[in-house]
C-alpha cells in the first residue's frame, strides 16, 4: 500500500504536469486524493500546483474540514466540488480540477464534448457534458454538478473549467488529458470544415470493445441518462438500457481485432 507521503509526492508530480501542460496558470486549479471515507489530501488554497512540495498538501474529512495542514497552508477553497463527487460516487479515489486552454473554450461557448470522432474518445472517456455555472468556492459548483455524477467520468464547468474524477490520481489526471486532447481535436477539425462523425452502427461497436476490456467508470456503453434510451452518443438500443442484439458473428471477430489493436495503443495489453 502507497504511504501518505508517496501520495503526496504524486500530487505534486501531477501539478506539475497540469502546470507544464498550460492546464492551469497561476494559482488555479485543484487535486485530490481519497485516502479512507474519511480522510482525504488535497492541494491548498493560493499557491501553483507547479511549485508544490509535499509540505504544501493538506488533509481534510469527508464534509471538507481541515483534519492537518502546516502553518500558512488551507485545503482549496473548491473542495466541496471534490467532496461531492465522493459522497455520490463511491467508486472514485481521486478528483482533478484544471483550466485547460480547449475545453475551456467549449465550457465558455456551451458547447458540450458530446461529438464522435475517434475512437479512444468514445471508448475510454465517453461524452463530457457541461455543468451549470456557479460561483466559485459556494455550494452552487456542487449542486450543478450532482446531477451528471451518475453517468459520467468528466464534466465542462460553463464558464470555468474542467472536471475529471477516476479510480486513483493518475486515472483521473489522465481523463483530463484526453478531455483537452479531445477538445483540441474537435476544434481543429471544425476550423477545417467539421469533424466527420462515427456512425450509430461503429459507435455501437466501440461501445462494446469498452465492455470487453472491462474499464471502470460510468460510460455511455454501459447506462444511457436520456429517458428515451439515447444518449449523446446516439447509442439507440446498444447500451444496457435498451434491449441490445447480440453482436452477429462477423463483428464479434471485428470487436476483438479492434480490442486489441485498440489495447496495445492504451498501453493495456
Amino acid at each position: 500500500m502507497v504511504n501518505e507521503f508517496e501520495i503526496k509526492k504524486m500530487i505534486c508530480e501531477v501539478g506539475k504536469r497540469i502546470y507544464n501542460r498550460n492546464m492551469v496558470a497561476a494559482n488555479d486549479g485543484n487535486i485530490s486524493v481519497k485516502l479512507n471515507d474519511n480522510e482525504y489530501l488535497c492541494t491548498p488554497t493560493g499557491v501553483s500546483k507547479g511549485f508544490m512540495t509535499p509540505e504544501y498538501i493538506c488533509k481534510v474529512d469527508a464534509k471538507g474540514n481541515v483534519i492537518q495542514a502546516n502553518p500558512g497552508f488551507r485545503p482549496s477553497s473548491e473542495i466541496k466540488m471534490h467532496m461531492r463527487v465522493y459522497e455520490k460516487r463511491p467508486d472514485v479515489g481521486a478528483v482533478v480540477h484544471a483550466h485547460p486552454t480547449f475545453a475551456t473554450s467549449f465550457a465558455i461557448a456551451g458547447i458540450p464534448l458530446s461529438q464522435p470522432i475517434m475512437p479512444e474518445a468514445v471508448i475510454a472517456l465517453g461524452c463530457v457534458p457541461i455543468a451549470e455555472y456557479g460561483t466559485p468556492s459556494t455550494v452552487e459548483i456542487p449542486d450543478n454538478l450532482e446531477k451528471y455524477l451518475p453517468y459520467y467520468d468528466a464534466v465542462l464547468l460553463e464558464n470555468h473549467g474542467a472536471l475529471t474524477w477516476s479510480t486513483d490520481l493518475m486515472a483521473a489526471y489522465m481523463k483530463m488529458e484526453s478531455v483537452e486532447f479531445y477538445a483540441e481535436l474537435l476544434y481543429k477539425s471544425k476550423m477545417l470544415g467539421g469533424p466527420k462523425e462515427f456512425d450509430k452502427e461503429q459507435i455501437a461497436k466501440l461501445y462494446e470493445i469498452r465492455r470487453k476490456m472491462g474499464l471502470p467508470g460510468k460510460h455511455p456503453a454501459n447506462l444511457c441518462q436520456n429517458k428515451d434510451g439515447v444518449n449523446c452518443h446516439n447509442c439507440g438500443a446498444s447500451c444496457s438500457c435498451g434491449a441490445a442484439e447480440e453482436p452477429k458473428a462477423a463483428d464479434a471477430e471485428l470487436v476483438a481485432s479492434i480490442t486489441k489493436q485498440v489495447m496495445a495503443q492504451l498501453g493495456l495489453k
